[in-house]
């Protein structure tokens, strides 16, 4: 919908999804979202913010994300797409990486280890 030039665009607090959200009986699963209620600006960084202001901005969107019901969908949700910045999910961008890096190893020794034993069974 276009708006007129005099009007303020709307602005969403949680960023526009790239790939549809998983819906159940409830609806998608942001619309639960705790953030949806807070700052934008708690989950994503100023430009040039000072070390120390970013990890207190980090532990207060992370607290957000403590009683969130749909953290865990959130959480999957920006390891999937993946999320290049913010706090989703309570993980900031560099500990999704973490988890996603953890999940491609994983994956690769289960293959390994699959395949050792459809050697071993072909004996």
């Amino acid at each position: 919908m276009l708006h007129p030039p005099h009007q303020p665009l709307p602005v969403a607090v949680v960023p526009p999804q790239r790939a549809p959200a998983r819906e159940d009986e409830a609806g998608p699963w942001h619309a639960e979202a705790v953030c949806r209620r807070d700052e934008a600006g708690l989950f994503f960084a100023p430009s040039k913010e000072p070390t120390a202001a970013r990890l207190a901005r980090e532990e207060a969107a992370k607290r957000v994300c403590a009683r969130c019901p749909v953290m865990v969908d959130c959480r999957e949700h920006a390891l999937l797409q993946p999320e290049p910045y913010g706090v989703w999910g309570g993980l900031t961008a560099a500990e999704r990486r973490v988890v996603l890096a953890r999940r491609r190893r994983r994956e690769v020794e289960l293959r390994k280890s699959s395949a050792a034993e459809r050697i071993a069974r072909a004996g």
